[in-house]
């Protein structure tokens, strides 16, 4: 015979049985619909392949003012066959300027289209497996003729032995011709700026050795799931100095970055084109932009706004006028994004393997084929929150 009191005990265990329940239901979420994630971890769905390239691997890209897309498919790493620069449209590439102008190029690399409509391309001057001097060159190219119109070597002291052009950008407004800024991310450890006087030809390598467009010292970043350490005598991954640049829309600051860091930093062009100042008044005019990720290419909106690849979060970052960040695009897809241009209401980015070349994989080729051409539209900020 069970007594009230029994009852009145057994009534309050199952009570707090039940409360014990739910409590840990609550902590353990067994009862949860689904475990939250990173949203930076979802990709956005603003990106959309544009082509696929087999053999070559894209890497420079502009866009001309009569709408034609221009790639290069640098030689300094890898042979491939077809055009070293070519027109793009989608399944085709033409070579551009011309069949007869790819035995005047080398190894293009960066380009820029200045203020004129006229092309402005990096030749790196060499190519994988053959054991020549390094002629590196700036290419000036008018789209309309069709042709090369000059080239301007590199040569001692505006390079240096270990030297790797990499961009370039123009500005109009200061020295007869203009001026063209090109970056040396450098093989080693000599990075450097080199202005080009466009009417003279004369060159001067600026700005080597300052903090703003050196490695940083030990930098890790994260590549294909990795971490791998900047390593200036045993590279592991693309490294190196000042990479990237971009003018402002009004052309008064260059802004550049070096691979292997993750702050951006600017400087006045009447100053940079000066080959009066001295080196001391030029470090002095560099502003720290402050930290924006590590970052291969940039482009300028007309808005101002600059536009910057992010290697390590497989993204396109926006930088406002006032410096604020935002995501624009994020895509696993978007293994290593290099270069990239406006087109219209859209960016046009390639997208590369560098990190994977057997060179800095104990000689095995880690590349995955095809290489990606990719579209991104539209460019308003991604908003990932659910």
């Amino acid at each position: 015979m069970k007594t009230p009191f029994l009852k009145m005990r057994k009534k309050a265990f199952l009570s707090c049985c039940g409360s014990a329940l739910v409590v840990a239901l609550a902590y353990t979420g067994a009862a949860a619909a689904a475990d939250s994630v990173d949203h930076a971890s979802a990709p956005t769905e603003n990106v959309t392949v544009a082509d696929r390239f087999e053999k070559a691997q894209p890497s420079g890209i502009a866009r001309l003012p009569d709408g034609r897309i221009i790639l290069s498919f640098p030689e300094s790493a890898q042979w491939h066959p077809g055009p070293v620069l070519a027109v793009w449209s989608p399944g085709k590439l033409t070579p551009f300027p011309g069949a007869l102008a790819q035995h005047d190029m080398i190894s293009p690399l960066g380009m820029t289209v200045d203020a004129k409509g006229q092309l402005w391309v990096v030749d790196e001057g060499v190519r994988a497996g053959h054991k020549v001097k390094p002629q590196p060159a700036l290419l000036h190219i008018d789209p309309v003729a069709g042709k090369i119109v000059r080239s301007y070597p590199f040569t001692k002291p505006a390079v240096s032995s270990d030297s790797h052009v990499n961009d370039v950008r123009v500005d109009l407004t200061h020295g007869k011709a203009g001026t063209a800024f090109v970056s040396d991310t450098s093989e080693k450890t000599h990075p450097a700026l080199i202005a080009v006087d466009l009417a003279s030809g004369k060159m001067r390598r600026i700005l080597e050795g300052s903090v703003s467009v050196r490695p940083v010292p030990g930098l890790v970043m994260q590549v294909d799931h990795e971490l791998r350490r900047y390593d200036p005598n045993h590279p592991v991954m693309g490294q190196g100095g000042v990479d990237g640049l971009a003018l402002s829309a009004d052309s008064s600051r260059l802004y550049w970055s070096p691979l292997s860091s993750r702050r951006l930093y600017s400087a006045p062009t009447a100053e940079l084109a000066d080959f009066h100042l001295s080196e001391e008044v030029l470090k002095s005019a560099v502003t720290d932009e402050g930290e924006v990720g590590i970052m291969d290419g940039m482009a300028t909106a007309p808005d101002g706004s600059l536009y910057l690849t992010d290697i390590e979060r497989h993204a396109v970052v926006r930088r406002a006028p006032d410096g604020e960040l935002s995501i624009v695009a994020q895509d696993p897809r978007l293994i290593a994004p290099d270069s990239i241009a406006l087109d219209g209401d859209s960016l046009l980015l390639t997208v590369g393997q560098w990190s994977r070349l057997p060179v800095f994989n104990a000689g095995k080729d880690k590349q995955e084929r095809p290489y990606l051409l990719m579209r991104i539209a539209p460019l308003q900020t991604a908003d990932k929150a659910p």
